[in-house]
């Protein structure tokens, strides 16, 4: 951690039983668990994505897998409309859309069936392994905590000012994290602990800064002298006081602690064959929402989204249709900072990005941020917003410019990479504190 103290820490090793999965297995495989396929089967693409060209000797050519992707494709579109409540479904038959486009064995992984799919998506690592790296990060934010909060018992300076972002990170973050690093292989503790100090290091950077100013104060000084009494030969002791005008340091620290957010180091620090695992292991929780139960993915992850049925009539506009329908196909894909591509899936404006440059209407504008995307189009107002059109916000996180947009639907609703890609209403309380406009592309001629 840049300029900011060393912590160290007594690593205690002990043993424990790892938990049984056979119950949990056969939950995963029932009609609630069907309905979250979503966060299960993605990436299996994503592995595969990354290892194409590394494979051989596969049954089918590229073309007939192509046919076959094809005729997928026009599936899926059409059951997306259909079936908006089965989205997590959706998007996993997506992704092993990709997987077979982009690598020619994956119709020997398709074949696995869910069994395989789980497997993949799931954590390899130990039980044990992975709460002792929790337990071990959270103890190095302990310390750098405590560290700050004594921090004026420790030092002496006369003025103290802090900067100070919150501590914490999230469990699933940082084993999913963990895991990409090793690329989906299973880790012992020992083979994390340098992972953990890297990436602590990372996320927080502590800072302190230390002005000093020369002041000038009055001081009352106490004057010894020693006189001999002439007549006795004594030495006698003679204190008196002067005032005097003294130059003193006056140090004014600054103590400021960043923390760049766990989940935003992920597309920074990873490859990105690493960050398809990542995304994935954010998708499905590695499996595991009873790990860490009080996390707040469990609920992202595993809760009801909203349901919006886009008006027939609003599809009668092509270039929204078209928009539209590559937009649907990533329903249910997590956010992931810095996302681009179905591959590691998307973050928000990564997401409008990718749906304008692969919709079919002929845009190709690029990887652009949300303010980037607000100025390629023409304003609009509220009032006359319709479907198509890109809605922006600002303050949604400490950034300059927009920092949020998402692909209007009509009717108040927007289709946008939120955690996980789904339908909102832009009319809520947040939304409309943070609303900042609209904007309209104009069709490619």
């Amino acid at each position: 951690m840049a300029d900011g103290p060393h912590l160290h820490f007594e690593h205690d090793e002990h043993e424990d039983e790892q938990k049984s999965r056979a119950s949990y297995a056969s939950n995963l495989l029932s009609r609630d668990a069907q309905k979250k396929r979503v966060k299960r089967q993605y990436f299996t693409s994503a592995r595969t994505e990354a290892a194409a060209g590394e494979t051989a000797g596969a049954a089918e050519t590229v073309d007939a897998i192509g046919a076959k992707a094809g005729q997928i494709k026009e599936r899926i579109a059409a059951f997306v409309r259909e079936h908006k409540k089965g989205v997590r479904m959706i998007a996993a038959l997506v992704l092993a859309l990709v997987l077979i486009v982009n690598m020619l064995s994956s119709c020997t992984v398709i074949a696995g069936g869910s069994t395989e799919i789980i497997a993949l998506t799931t954590y390899p690592s130990a039980d044990v392994d992975m709460l002792i790296a929790e337990m071990e990060y959270c103890e190095l934010e302990d310390a750098l905590r405590n560290y700050l909060d004594t921090y004026e018992e420790t030092h002496d300076y006369d003025e103290y000012y802090y900067n100070l972002d919150e501590i914490g990170h999230d469990p699933y973050v940082l084993i999913s994290f963990v895991t990409a690093w090793f690329s989906g292989a299973a880790w012992t503790i020992e083979e994390a602990r340098p992972v953990l100090d890297t990436l602590f290091a990372e996320q927080y950077t502590l800072t302190e800064n230390v002005v000093s100013t020369t002041i000038y104060r009055n001081e009352i000084l106490e004057i010894v002298e020693y006189v001999t009494d002439p007549d006795t030969g004594e030495v006698v002791e003679i204190i008196s006081y002067e005032e005097a005008v003294m130059p003193y340091e006056y140090r004014v620290c600054t103590v400021t602690l960043e923390n760049a957010d766990l989940s935003h180091l992920p597309v920074y620090m990873l490859s990105e064959y690493q960050l398809s695992f990542y995304a994935m292991y954010m998708s499905t929780l590695g499996n595991r929402p009873d790990l860490f139960p009080e996390s707040e993915y469990i609920d992202i992850m595993y809760g009801d989204y909203p349901v919006y049925e886009v008006p027939p009539e609003a599809l009668e506009d092509a270039v929204f249709a078209k928009m539209l329908n590559e937009a649907e196909k990533y329903l249910g894909y997590p956010y992931i900072w810095g996302g681009s591509s179905p591959a590691t899936s998307f973050d928000c404006s990564g997401f409008v990005s990718w749906v304008i440059n692969n919709c079919g209407v002929g845009w190709n504008v690029g990887r652009l941020g949300a303010t980037a995307l607000y100025y390629i189009g023409t304003p609009v107002s509220y009032a006359n917003a319709r479907p198509g059109d890109l809605v922006f916000f600002q303050g949604t996180y400490d950034a300059d410019g927009m920092s949020h947009v998402g692909i209007y639907v009509g009717d108040g609703w927007m289709l946008h990479c939120g955690s996980p890609i789904q339908y909102a209403n832009i009319n809520t309380e947040y939304w409309q504190a943070h609303l900042a406009g609209f904007c309209r592309l104009t069709a490619p001629d």
